[in-house]
């Protein structure tokens, strides 16, 4: 039986990060070092900064995760892709040209026996105001279709800019350390959720950038992936066991 792995919040290209190619290799390295033991990847969203799409252009750059995500489906190995607050513009470049899965909402599916809850995690229990109004206005099918309208080069430039101001403005570029059981949005949305589906297993986020594995109950467990920024981490789960990593680069063997 081959594993599961699930990762998130690579940002790639981001002008607040400094040697962003370095970066990529490295998480190219990681995904070539699982090729041959994964039978599904799960990128849980924002693994680009800002990607707008247009209908024959697409950003430039990222050739060597693009490449790797085509070699991966080319070998048979299933990719799915979430949006995530930063590239929510993703349509169907991916699928077409890479072989990847999309997924535009939450998913909730059975791996190996086990339900699982999958998601970014933008939007779920986060009452922030301006985040929801930016959240809903970003989505918007009529807003979206007049930013299209815009030369690419124009929005292309604002979002990366948007993107890079978003994160220097939190201190250190950092998110907030874990705030506990009670403040933590995530984990409030999914005890929530885990009343009405009892079911679920697993619920396996990004978004917030920490590294957290939590038990919600006796038979569900949550996790928050960390990020490809600071964290270079991971969760693999191998028909059994789920557990959550952190990649050291040539630890790990093909």
């Amino acid at each position: 039986m081959k594993n599961i792995y699930f990762l998130s919040d690579a940002h790639l290209g981001s002008r607040a990060i400094k040697s962003g190619r370095t970066q990529e290799r490295r998480l190219v390295n990681f995904l070539d070092s699982i090729k041959h033991k994964a039978s599904a990847v799960y990128l849980l969203g924002d693994m680009f900064d800002y990607w707008h799409e247009y209908k024959n252009v697409v950003p430039k750059g990222y050739t060597r995760f693009l490449g790797k995500l085509s070699e991966l489906t080319d070998m048979g190995v299933e990719v799915h892709f979430f949006i995530g607050n930063h590239d929510i513009w993703c349509k169907d470049y991916l699928t077409k040209e890479c072989g990847v899965i999309m997924h535009y909402e939450p998913l909730t599916t059975e791996i190996h026996g086990k339900e699982f809850y999958l998601a970014h995690g933008d939007g779920l229990g986060d009452p922030g105001k301006t985040f929801k109004f930016l959240r809903s206005a970003f989505r918007n099918p009529v807003l979206q279709k007049i930013f299209a309208a815009i030369h690419p080069g124009w929005t292309l430039e604002w979002g990366l800019n948007w993107a890079k101001h978003s994160r220097l403005k939190r201190e250190d570029g950092k998110e907030p350390e874990y705030m506990g059981e009670n403040k933590e949005f995530l984990v409030l949305y999914s005890k929530e959720y885990l009343k009405a589906h009892p079911n679920i297993n697993y619920f396996i986020y990004g978004h917030r950038h920490i590294m957290l594995d939590l038990m919600l109950s006796r038979t569900a467990r949550m996790m928050i992936l960390g990020d490809w920024i600071s964290y270079f981490s991971y969760a693999v789960f191998d028909g059994e066991n789920l557990f959550l990593e952190e990649y050291i680069e040539g630890e790990t063997q093909p």
